[in-house]
């Protein structure tokens, strides 16, 4: 008798470990659902439509996934982000990619803007945090821009952006969000210019051409300074990225 109520004491607390478990998977699960990238893990997708400089629009593909935080309660930082998108007129799809480079620990940019101008299209981005800054140069106003010509994306300068491109049409860095409007459909234009509208920063609202100043400290290499990386001082090397996966196909 004693063994069989100890049998089912032991039992009880077996089910009772079994649900303790399935209930915090399942609160995980909520939490991981709402905010994708949650301790690391998983990333978002979405659809969404950009306003190009003369009126027309695009719907473009947008992934983004995410690596560990560096400390518990930190938002986790982009480990790889893709932008996707059809030149209107053709069937060749162009992506561009950004990912985790080992001297700055996540990816390196902030996506901004897509332009396209006889055929050919322009991004827009920023470092994303100071160590990319500081690799970067310490870029002002605070951009780096891409050219996508010979099948690969190279960096240009300013002067060569064209004048006509102003307006910020990207969300940026808000893949959860976006995922949850994209749920219901595209992300239209105009809910991109109210995500992004909730941002303060100057070079958010516009691309803007004068001097701004990025907050950044400039780091001096001559008394043992440049930027600083995970690893510690290294010189900055610039990455492409590119397109690998349509290179592939053509």
């Amino acid at each position: 008798m004693r063994q069989l109520m100890e049998r089912n004491v032991n039992n009880s607390n077996g089910l009772l470990k079994v649900i303790a478990i399935f209930g915090w998977a399942s609160i995980l699960g909520v939490s991981m659902n709402a905010n994708a990238g949650l301790f690391g893990f998983g990333g978002d997708s979405w659809k969404e439509e950009v306003l190009l400089h003369d009126g027309t629009k695009i719907i473009v593909d947008r992934s983004q996934s995410y690596g560990d935080p560096r400390h518990m309660g930190d938002a986790p930082p982009i480990k790889e982000q893709t932008i996707t998108f059809t030149l209107p007129g053709t069937n060749k799809p162009i992506t561009w990619k950004d990912e985790t480079t080992e001297d700055i620990g996540h990816a390196n940019f902030d996506l901004l803007a897509l332009h396209i101008k006889n055929g050919i299209p322009y991004i827009v981005t920023s470092p994303n945090l100071c160590i990319a800054y500081n690799k970067w140069g310490n870029p002002t106003p605070p951009y780096i821009f891409f050219k996508y010509t010979s099948k690969t994306w190279r960096q240009i300068p300013i002067s060569d952006f064209p004048t006509e491109f102003t307006n910020i049409n990207l969300v940026i860095d808000d893949g959860a969000e976006a995922k949850n409007i994209a749920s219901h459909g595209v992300v239209s234009s105009d809910a991109v210019k109210k995500l992004n509208g909730r941002l303060s920063q100057k070079e958010y609202k516009t691309i803007i051409r004068l001097p701004l100043s990025n907050g950044c400290p400039k780091l001096d290499p001559v008394k043992g300074g440049g930027w600083q990386s995970p690893g510690g001082a290294k010189a900055p090397h610039p990455i492409i990225p590119s397109d690998s996966d349509t290179e592939k196909r053509q």
